[in-house]
């Protein structure tokens, strides 16, 4: 008699974009919106558009604008405060910016194909969600495509009635793989609100430290750090993660199969990512 196929206990994991699964540093939003508040005549610098990172585009820019310095860049340069007028034309302006960035910076993060395997081996279905709207997508998705990531659903932002770091984008996505309850998922990323989503959603969290906003570097220039200073950017992300309530932290998403195995092992034994 054939032996029964054990049924994996985790049942879906929810990898966020830019930072987590490519775009080493997630460089491409912030190059995007820094050149899309500069044809604006205001200055934005690198940490002000990374404050906000993982939140749909336009909230994004909404918020960038409630920066005190930049609320004052922007009176310096423009006369009165910004509207929501300012925010939708910031917003239409970004489009075509970020599908120029994001073609930039397609590359698979080192790790992330063996980890794709790992996950895929376990049985586990795999869904994708981001702050790019589905426009934004297209070449993402094709780039990555050919470099062999192809995830069992998308969700976009703007087809949900909110963003991060509201759960519903985690729940659509559960919902399109046919995979339940949430406590049988994961959300990994590299943002704070990120990591609240999948909470909110009632999901295991991984923050991914590394390669995401936290440093905020590209590879190359994070190869580039001496060992201290490497470490010392990496535990401040961690912390970051941590705090916003991530389960665990990893440095980049080579690392995940190991978190896997220590869930599921968790979940063996009864526990559940609510109250953890």
């Amino acid at each position: 008699m054939p032996t029964a196929i054990k049924a994996p206990m985790l049942k879906g994991i929810v990898f966020d974009w830019a930072g987590t699964m490519i775009d080493f540093g997630s460089c491409a939003p912030v190059e995007a919106l820094v050149e899309g508040f500069s044809a604006e005549g205001v200055a934005l610098t690198m940490a002000q558009a990374r404050r906000d990172m993982g939140r749909a585009k336009r909230d994004h820019v909404a918020s960038a604008l409630t920066n005190p310095e930049v609320a004052a860049n922007w009176m310096a340069a423009k006369g009165q405060p910004s509207t929501e007028a300012d925010i939708d034309r910031i917003y239409e302006a970004l489009g075509p910016l970020m599908i120029a960035a994001a073609a930039r910076h397609t590359d698979l993060i080192p790790g992330a194909a063996a980890t794709l395997a790992d996950v895929r081996a376990r049985g586990i279905k795999v869904g994708s969600n981001t702050g790019y709207t589905r426009a934004m997508m297209v070449p993402i998705l094709a780039a990555a495509a050919a470099q062999g990531y192809v995830p069992d659903a998308v969700v976009c932002a703007g087809e949900t009635a909110e963003g991060r770091p509201s759960p519903l984008m985690v729940w659509k996505l559960l919902v399109e793989l046919g995979v339940y309850p949430a406590s049988a998922c994961v959300k990994v990323d590299d943002a704070e609100v990120g990591i609240g989503e999948g909470r909110s959603a009632g999901c295991w969290t991984v923050g991914v430290a590394a390669s995401g906003n936290g440093v905020g570097l590209t590879l190359p220039e994070y190869e580039a750090l001496d060992e201290e200073t490497r470490r010392a950017r990496i535990a401040a992300s961690a912390d970051a993660l941590s705090k916003a309530g991530a389960h665990y932290v990893i440095d980049t998403v080579a690392d995940l199969p190991g978190v896997l195995d220590q869930i599921e092992a968790r979940m063996a034994a009864g526990e559940k990512p609510e109250g953890n």
